[in-house]
C-alpha cells in the first residue's frame, strides 16, 4: 500500500518540483508557481507587436507561447521558465509573450501568421521567430507540447537550439 502511495504522489508532483536537487526546507524556498500564466483578456494582437519591437531594439528572436489555462503542459512550460537560471537565459535570448488561444478558439489570427491556422492541435506551441518576423522553428513547434514529461534542462535545450 505504501508503495502505491508513494507513486501516486511521484506522479502528482509538478515535474519542476521533482527536478529540485535539494529538498524546499521553508516557504521562501519554493518556487514561483504560476497557476494562470496566459491572460485571457489581453490584446494578443498589441502584444505580439510590442515582442516584435522590442527584439528589433534587443536583437533578440521572439518567442511566442500559444497556451490556455486549462492545459497542464503549458502551466508546466510557465513554471519551467520562472525557475532563475532558464529565465536568465530566456531573457538573455528572446523577447517571450504568452498567447491565450483559449480551447483553440481565440486569438488564432497570431499563428495564423505562421501558417498554423489549421495545424494548430496542441499547446503549448511555440512560435520563435527573428525580429523581422521570419519563424525559425517550423518544424517543430510542438516540440515542448508534453512539457510534464521534459525537464527544465531539456527546454533550455530546446530554446538553445534557436537561440542566437
Amino acid at each position: 500500500m505504501k508503495k502505491l502511495i508513494v507513486t501516486a504522489l511521484l506522479l502528482a508532483t509538478p515535474a519542476w518540483a521533482l527536478a529540485l536537487k535539494s529538498p524546499i526546507a521553508t516557504m521562501e524556498q519554493l518556487p514561483v508557481v504560476l497557476m494562470q500564466p496566459y491572460d485571457e483578456h489581453a490584446n494578443a494582437d498589441a502584444a505580439v507587436t510590442a515582442a516584435f519591437a522590442r527584439a528589433k531594439k534587443s536583437h533578440k528572436r521572439v518567442l511566442i507561447d500559444l497556451g490556455g489555462n486549462w492545459c497542464v503542459d503549458c502551466v508546466v512550460l510557465a513554471n519551467f521558465v520562472e525557475l532563475p537560471a532558464v529565465k536568465k537565459f530566456v531573457g538573455a535570448h528572446y523577447e517571450w509573450v504568452a498567447v491565450d488561444v483559449g480551447r483553440f478558439d481565440r486569438n488564432l489570427q497570431i499563428p495564423g501568421r505562421f501558417g498554423l491556422t489549421k495545424r494548430l492541435t496542441g499547446v503549448p506551441t511555440l512560435i520563435i521567430a527573428s525580429p523581422d518576423g521570419k519563424q525559425l522553428n517550423q518544424n517543430d513547434v510542438f516540440a515542448v507540447s508534453d512539457a510534464r514529461s521534459m525537464t527544465p534542462q531539456a527546454v533550455a535545450d530546446y530554446l538553445a537550439k534557436y537561440a542566437h
